[in-house]
């Protein structure tokens, strides 16, 4: 199988009813959670800051505490006008349904990291029974790759600081420790669940390049804006596919070899 017959297996795959409730399923119940705490909290704030400019455009003194930020004589300036008090409250809003947009992809991608053992299950039952699902590591193991890999980004990006400066090569430089952690979540993510330990050492001393190959493109694909909101599941199946392809080439590697080891006998 070729990486563009991998590539519309994998988007074959991504379509079907079960990997799209995995898709879409946790970022609308994150979506409603934090959608939910934000109105919540904003109303609470333009409860207030609606007070503050009524008695800012009625003239009326705003008692505002000596512990207070800067600005926020500023803000008492700016309400007394009602196209400024307006951008303000639209400014309030509009920041922060994008803020709970972005971070609601970061929760969403923890969640969908949980269900990776149930996405790849459901690719062995639809395309690879006849090979064993046998991962390994344990649940600690994530958690030290994590810290891991979130150590060695954060050298990376201070080896990398004298490259910043250099234009085109920046944008590289910059995006290498990211890279990185992406990688490595990513690979051991899938790898760690399909393989034990043995058949991994054997492939990935073999593919290695080939992985890095391929999740270097989802890497590309994850720059697309908005594009990760519903790509993690895609990642994982592609990735799965990968793997179990290429256990399926070891595990006849290793049935040809004990049929030529019997005919030998």
């Amino acid at each position: 199988m070729n990486e563009i017959d991998l590539v519309r297996v994998s988007l074959k795959d991504f379509f079907t009813k079960r990997m799209l409730q995995y898709a879409i399923v946790p970022l609308i119940i994150t979506l409603i959670i934090m959608f939910a705490l934000f109105f919540t909290t904003a109303s609470y704030g333009m409860d207030s800051l609606s007070i503050m400019i009524t008695q800012a455009q009625n003239a009326q003194e705003i008692v505002v505490s000596q512990d207070a930020p800067f600005f926020y004589s500023w803000l008492n300036f700016l309400l007394q006008y009602s196209v400024t008090a307006w951008m303000v409250g639209f400014l309030v809003y509009t920041i922060g349904i994008l803020f709970v947009m972005m971070f609601s992809v970061f929760i969403t991608l923890a969640i969908i990291g949980f269900l990776t053992p149930f996405i790849l299950n459901t690719l062995h039952k639809r395309h690879y029974n006849d090979l064993p699902l046998d991962g390994h590591g344990n649940f600690i193991s994530p958690l030290i790759v994590l810290i891991k890999s979130t150590i060695i980004m954060i050298i990376l990006f201070f080896v990398f600081i004298p490259l910043y400066f250099i234009p085109i090569i920046n944008i590289i430089a910059f995006n290498l420790p990211f890279y990185y952690f992406f990688h490595k979540l990513l690979n051991h993510d899938v790898a760690s669940t399909i393989l034990n330990e043995q058949d991994y050492m054997i492939i990935h001393k073999k593919q290695k390049n080939s992985f890095r190959i391929r999740t270097f493109l989802l890497y590309m694909l994850s720059m697309v804006p908005f594009i990760t909101l519903f790509s993690a599941v895609f990642f994982i199946i592609y990735l799965g596919h990968g793997y179990f392809i290429e256990l399926r080439k070891l595990k006849d590697g290793e049935a040809n070899a004990i049929d030529k080891f019997l005919e030998l006998k």
